[in-house]
């Protein structure tokens, strides 16, 4: 399964080649940006959800299937307080997108 679905990705930028690549260098800088911050515990659950939800969104503009999932399953698990948030997996899914973005680009 590919990290980043070209179909996806497609529909969110009306198959306009130079715009994917712009959305995916954005979304590339989120991921570097948010991620730690949205591993790190000494930030507070709220402003990790927040994070999480912004990755999500992120994720969903460049079809970062994987990615989106498991941001949104880390934001309802930092809001609701239960269970462990899938910071590990996130991160692998994350690495995975930002390989695909890399290979992409060379």
């Amino acid at each position: 399964m590919q990290a980043i679905d070209p179909a996806e990705l497609d529909a969110q930028t009306g198959g306009d080649a130079d715009l994917a690549r712009e959305v995916l260098d954005l979304f590339a800088g989120q991921c570097r940006s948010i991620l730690p911050r949205l591993a790190d515990p000494a930030v507070p659950r709220d402003t990790r959800a927040d994070l999480a939800h912004t990755l999500k969104g992120s994720a969903a503009g460049v079809g970062a299937v994987r990615v989106r999932a498991l941001a949104d399953a880390a934001e309802a698990r930092l809001r609701d307080g239960t269970g462990p948030v899938p910071v590990d997996d996130l991160a692998d899914a994350v690495a995975q997108a930002l390989a695909e973005i890399a290979e992409a680009r060379a």
